[in-house]
């Protein structure tokens, strides 16, 4: 579907003097009928944005089961081998079993319908940091839906999400990482017109020059940029002129300290975006503050303690999703490992508050006191940390690891030992996730 001016942007992408070396081709593989199927995609999301905002719909009130669910769950248990093996559907959707990232590990080929058509067919892995390597099976037109999401969050921050001026830049959007190895490449988007797009390892090494990172950029001058926080951070760190309309955080937790040095530093919306590879795009931060808001209009969003019975509202526990965009990976009941409340008390959004990656890791003060990791995460809000680490030892010592600038290490230590007590020993260290990638926020080891 690509037209003369998107070739024209494109070569200008892959042939650029300061470009870097890219390692992958970058095709949009959307095809007209796939285009039309996105486009009706995107106009039942707005639709039911609408019918949100109107407080209608399952999202307006706890214990409500959306429309879609009964039959979504019937077709699973009938057509989805790791489903079917469940037995007939219960009567109530709240008695199935519930699966996680261990069951799509071991066998994602189980989890795609046997009605599903493999044509076009493109697999993946992710690993993040759980512990399980994923294959996760999608399709081109699948990966076309995060647009549409992503166009969708950023107008929660009042941004809108276009396609490339005629007599501006010809580049909307710039992934950005900051990785050891990462693919990287050049693209054009038949959704947004023939925009370019861009994905880019800030790595040094992935550069003839150093300096062309900022070289780069400052040609493409995208209208939005996404990363995570540490690819963020680094973005910050480049003699960048030009300004982005938005910026997207991805991927891990966005403190609030970073979240505000980096709406400074470019003078522009910093969206935080809940997101992972088995579901997309789930939840926007509210520009308000107050937690994230759901995003897809056929996802179902549950909260379960340990033992897999729902939670009340308000009370914590796993965040579980029935539902979503992948007809390759239909999720029933899926225990996404992330931990948050869900809040109906405003009539136009649930909210997902306190959202954190990962099961709560409870460590101990001075006093023997127990503390949550939650409450290790407000004492560093103020704190700019792209990435950190904490870590208890048996002996009850403390570590934190830090990517990025290193912050005033007397504030830090006064800030860590002022919730555990100033006994406590505690060592504070660099790190480079480049080098050694994505660490979990919280460890502790046995007592």
């Amino acid at each position: 579907m690509i037209t003369e001016a998107g070739r024209r942007r494109l070569s200008w992408l892959e042939e650029h003097p300061h470009a870097p070396r890219y390692n992958h081709m970058g095709v949009d593989r959307l095809t007209p009928d796939g285009a039309r199927r996105l486009a009706s995609f995107e106009a039942e999301l707005n639709s039911a944005a609408e019918q949100t905002s109107a407080g209608r719909g399952w999202r307006a009130s706890a214990g409500a089961l959306p429309p879609w669910l009964k039959e979504f769950a019937d077709f699973c248990c009938r057509a989805v081998p790791a489903y079917r093996a469940y037995g007939a559907p219960p009567a109530n959707f709240f008695d199935l079993p519930t699966s996680d990232r261990g069951d799509l590990a071991q066998a994602p080929w189980n989890f795609v319908p046997d009605s599903q058509p493999l044509a076009g067919l493109i697999v993946f892995q992710t690993s993040g940091t759980t512990g399980h390597p994923l294959n996760i099976i999608t399709h081109p037109e699948v990966l076309a839906h995060y647009l549409p999401l992503l166009r969708a969050a950023l107008a929660v921050h009042g941004v809108a999400l276009e396609a490339a001026r005629d007599d501006g830049p010809p580049v909307s959007l710039v992934v950005v990482c900051n990785q050891a190895t990462t693919y990287t490449y050049a693209a054009v988007s038949s959704y947004l017109n023939q925009a370019g797009l861009a994905k880019i390892n800030l790595n040094p090494a992935d550069w003839r020059d150093p300096a062309d990172r900022a070289r780069f950029l400052e040609a493409c001058h995208p209208r939005v940029y996404t990363g995570d926080p540490v690819s963020l951070a680094e973005l910050a760190s480049l003699p960048l002129t030009t300004r982005p309309e938005a910026l997207v955080s991805t991927s891990m937790m966005l403190l609030p300290g970073l979240r505000e040095q980096l709406r400074s530093r470019f003078d522009c919306p910093v969206v935080d975006i809940y997101s992972m590879n088995e579901a997309g795009p789930i939840a926007v931060a509210a520009p308000d503050g107050g937690g994230h808001l759901l995003l897809q209009h056929r996802l179902f969003v549950e909260v379960l303690d340990p033992g897999g019975a729902t939670c009340a509202p308000g009370d914590r526990g796993e965040v579980t999703l029935t539902g979503g965009f992948n007809p390759f990976l239909p999720l029933l009941r899926y225990r996404t490992g992330d931990f948050a409340r869900l809040d109906f008390a405003d009539s136009r959004h649930v909210r997902l508050l306190d959202l954190e990656g990962r099961p709560p890791v409870i460590f101990h003060g001075a006093a023997g006191q127990a503390i949550n990791n939650i409450d290790v995460t407000a004492v560093l809000k103020p704190f700019a940390l792209p990435q950190y680490n904490l870590h208890q030892f048996a002996s009850g010592g403390l570590r934190l690891r830090v990517a990025g600038a290193m912050p005033d290490p007397n504030r830090l230590r006064a800030a860590v030992l002022g919730l555990f007590g100033a006994r406590i020993s505690l060592d504070i260290e660099p790190f480079d996730p480049a080098a050694e990638g994505k660490l979990l926020q919280y460890t502790s080891e046995p007592s």
